[in-house]
């Protein structure tokens, strides 16, 4: 069941992620991909601050400023692999 909730988290979060660093969602299957790899990447952004994420809101939180920071990295490479061409 929590492997269901994991899933539905990382949708709701990869979508917002979307939103905020492109303006638009990136398909069903992507925006799980990005919230999970961003739930992953955020709590681990937290924790070398010295932070923990607590709770479904905290969760949350942290896996949407993983997602941001993601997108973000991801928006950057593909900016220098079309300079380069």
């Amino acid at each position: 069941m929590y492997f269901l909730w994991y899933l539905l988290i990382g949708l709701i979060v990869g979508y917002i992620a979307s939103l905020i660093v492109k303006g638009s969602g990136s398909g069903l299957l992507l925006n799980i991909v990005i919230g999970i790899v961003g739930g992953v990447l955020g709590g681990w952004l937290l924790s070398l601050f010295g932070l923990v994420a607590v709770g479904t809101l905290g969760s949350l939180i942290a896996s949407l400023v993983g997602a941001i920071v993601l997108l973000w990295i991801a928006s950057l490479l593909s900016h220098k692999k079309q300079r380069q061409q």
